[in-house]
């Protein structure tokens, strides 16, 4: 199988069809040529047998014919640019008379089943076509006309035309595949640019963009989409780069305390009391840790949203409750008073794993942020067709010029403000990957120290 560059394809493909075309047109033209020259023949010859049927009588006894001298008169003063051919038989098929310019030879006769029709036939190895026509008298057969005419003129037409056809065929073929393939280069001259602009981009150069067409046709929204497609990867690199060096500051900076708290131990000796202090705030920067670990390696593995979802009915009063448990002891530390108003039966359908991260996360971010000796309340309440979990802290809020970047990774509102609040910035970016993936809405309003209100919209399971 021969491989074409796609210029030579879609100028191939062109003359399939083309080629297609010109022959059934070249076939139509042979034929209705061939189809003129035979009937303008048949009708010469029908002509010619009214006026020789016309000029014919009878004898008294009914068996021979008369007016031969008249019609051999005719025959020699007219001009004849393709010769006719006359010939007359009696009843037993015996010459009667011919024109002169059958010479020796004899017009064939054929059953009379043939009567009347066009016979195509050969004199002196000649092609010719000719008729017998019966004459009748009072309803008697008495003897034959024979007309015949050369078909030397006609076969020399229609072959010549034929062999003009057949040669002008591959020519013409070949003259548009030509022509053809010049057009398609041109027309494909865009995706030659498109190449060479795309040959250009690497993973160092997600700048460069293709050109647009000005005429909006096809190729204009193929290389709109490769540019859209350009804007994606690049955003996801730098996404990927800017979470690389986020994470690689955030692990660093546990590991540098670490490594400084040890090395402070190592320089002179301490009392117990100094290592025990030095040893618990190392397990607490190596628990900060792991807990940074683990919601990377979450990010990492819900990073592609075709997961396998274990979808199921949950009880959200359950989940909800479970998860304030885990918090117990953080809760009567900081003696904040957990407000619960729950709808009976408020069932989704949804990944129960996954809905415990987020509730997790979220109720875990109420409690981080809220002040001691104050309300947290949870609401699961029905609402237009969907069942909505609302989570209201009295915490220090959230700038407005802040949330719209409090799902970004790594990314905390006021850290230095709040310096005792620990955290690594990737909660909210789980949650909302989370919810995305759940197909949950997620709603947050805030106001600075007033509090924050985080709204989750399940739809309606019956």
């Amino acid at each position: 199988m021969f491989s074409f560059s796609f210029k030579n394809r879609i100028a191939f493909y062109y003359i399939i069809s083309t080629g297609l075309l010109v022959g059934v047109v070249f076939f139509v033209i042979y034929h209705v040529i061939n189809h003129s020259v035979n009937s303008h023949i048949n009708e010469d010859i029908t002509d010619e047998v009214n006026k020789h049927l016309e000029e014919i009588e009878f004898d008294p006894n009914e068996t021979y014919l008369i007016q031969v001298d008249e019609w051999r008169e005719r025959e020699h003063n007219t001009v004849n640019v393709n010769p006719v051919f006359v010939q007359f038989l009696d009843i037993n098929h015996q010459l009667i008379d011919k024109s002169p310019n059958l010479k020796g030879l004899q017009l064939k006769m054929y059953s009379t089943k043939l009567n009347n029709q066009f016979i195509d036939t050969y004199l002196n190895k000649k092609p010719i076509r000719q008729i017998q026509v019966p004459l009748l008298n009072k309803n008697k057969v008495t003897g034959y006309l024979f007309i015949a005419m050369s078909l030397d003129d006609a076969t020399m037409i229609l072959n010549n035309l034929r062999e003009t056809l057949l040669i002008a065929f591959p020519l013409i073929l070949l003259l548009l595949f030509l022509i053809a393939r010049l057009i398609a280069g041109r027309s494909i001259s865009p995706v030659t640019l498109i190449t060479e602009i795309s040959s250009k981009i690497t993973k160092d150069n997600l700048k460069e963009r293709i050109v647009l067409p000005q005429n909006k046709d096809e190729l204009y929204i193929l290389s709109k989409t490769i540019n859209d497609l350009l804007d994606r990867i690049e955003n996801a690199v730098e996404r990927e780069k800017q979470f690389t060096s986020d994470a690689s500051h955030e692990l660093r900076t546990p590991l540098t305390v670490l490594k400084g708290t040890l090395e402070v131990l190592i320089r002179k000796p301490r009392n117990q009391q100094e290592y025990q202090d030095k040893i618990n705030y190392c397990i607490s920067e190596v628990n900060r840790l792991n807990h940074l670990v683990d919601q990377l390696l979450l990010l990492a593995r819900f990073e592609n949203q075709n997961q396998t979802l274990k979808i199921e009915n949950v009880a959200l009063n359950s989940v909800v409750l479970e998860v304030i448990s885990r918090f117990s002891t953080v809760i009567d530390a900081k003696k904040i008073k957990i407000k619960t108003e729950f709808t009976k039966n408020s069932l989704v359908n949804t990944d129960p794993y996954l809905l415990s991260i987020i509730l997790t996360n979220l109720i875990s971010n109420a409690i981080k942020y809220s002040d001691s000796d104050t309300v947290l309340i949870i609401k699961l309440y029905k609402e237009n067709n969907t069942i909505k979990c609302a989570i209201i802290d009295e915490g220090i809020g959230i700038a407005e010029a802040d949330l719209e970047k409090i799902f970004h990774q790594f990314y905390r509102s006021d850290s230095i403000s709040h310096p005792e609040i620990k955290g690594t910035g990737l909660g909210l970016s789980i949650v909302r990957k989370l919810c995305t993936l759940l197909n949950i809405e997620i709603e947050i309003s805030s106001k600075e120290n007033s509090g924050t209100q985080v709204i989750l919209s399940f739809p309606f399971t019956n």
